[in-house]
């Protein structure tokens, strides 16, 4: 279960990880928290008369093309997106960053419960930028995951369900940056980083975990594509050289936060950090803890 703020977060934060287990056939559900209805247009080419007007709708349609193209399932959990204020602005009312955390916990339990995730993966406290909604995201899936396998909390939404791993996600990180710049300024290349890098504070989140899924790199890109009024393919993120990504930064990178399972090197069960697999403990012999071993069933979702 990959928990987001927003349409087109899934397709640019991790999707070459979700395009990777749902190739292997593993279940993955991304759970969306808003409908990105307060988002701008970031795409010039999609910025004309009707557009803004019915954003709301158009954010659901290329969100259910983004799915179809990454091949996973995915969830509204029915929050209002809250926009990005200035400074000193107040928060729109009614929106997700001013939800009750008990009722937005709530609502994503259940998903937790119904669907039976052994990971999930979501921001971290800073929420990967200062938005409010991704500042929310974190806080609401830290408490559903703490909650989901708790009998006492949330009894209206199902039996309890206890996930195993819970990640953060460590993509676009300044080390990620410096690689590909480094990359192709060498080969002569304009890398278009030099900004970015100059902004990006030193110290990150600690990896933990590196997926290699360099062959998911299109896929990610096409579902990218598929959010045209977020994406526009002309800047950004879609302007580094693909192939110079593959060779120096294959993988896409994570922080384990909480783990039900052991996760140090250990000679029974033969996981380590760093792992390169998001299920590192929970495909293959396990030592987990008591409450873990209540609630884990075969198989990976």
């Amino acid at each position: 279960m990959s928990v987001h703020a927003h349409p087109d977060d899934e397709s640019s934060k991790g999707a070459a990880t979700l395009a990777k287990y749902a190739a292997e056939g593993v279940e993955v559900l991304v759970v969306t928290c808003t409908g990105g209805e307060r988002g701008d247009v970031l795409n010039p080419a999609m910025d004309r008369p009707g557009v803004r007007e019915d954003l709301a709708a158009i954010r659901r349609v290329e969100m259910a093309e983004a799915r179809r193209i990454l091949g996973v399932r995915q969830h509204f959990l029915g929050f209002v997106d809250s926009g990005l204020p200035g400074p000193g602005e107040p928060l729109p009312e009614g929106c997700f960053a001013l939800a009750s955390l008990e009722e937005a916990a709530g609502r994503l339990v259940g998903l937790m419960r119904s669907f039976r995730p052994h990971v999930v993966v979501t921001y971290d406290e800073t929420g990967g930028y200062p938005h409010p909604d991704h500042i929310r995201t974190h806080q609401v899936t830290v408490a559903a995951f703490d909650a989901a396998g708790e009998a006492g909390s949330h009894p209206e939404a199902g039996s309890p369900w206890r996930p195993l791993k819970l990640y953060y996600q460590g993509g676009l990180s300044r080390p990620w940056f410096r690689a590909l710049h480094d990359a192709m300024t060498t080969r002569g290349m304009d890398s278009g980083m030099r900004e970015v890098l100059a902004e990006l504070p030193a110290a990150g989140l600690e990896i933990t975990t590196r997926v290699p899924c360099a062959e998911y790199f299109a896929t990610r890109d096409r579902a990218l594509l598929a959010h045209a009024t977020q994406i526009d393919p002309n800047a950004g993120f879609m302007l580094h050289d693909r192939d110079i990504e593959r060779e120096v930064w294959p993988t896409e990178d994570y922080h384990l936060a909480r783990s039900h399972v052991d996760v140090d090197i250990d000679v029974d069960i033969d996981v380590a950090i760093p792992e390169d697999d998001l299920f590192a403990g929970v495909r293959r012999p396990q030592r987990t803890t008591a409450a873990a071993d209540a609630a884990a069933c075969p198989g990976c979702g």
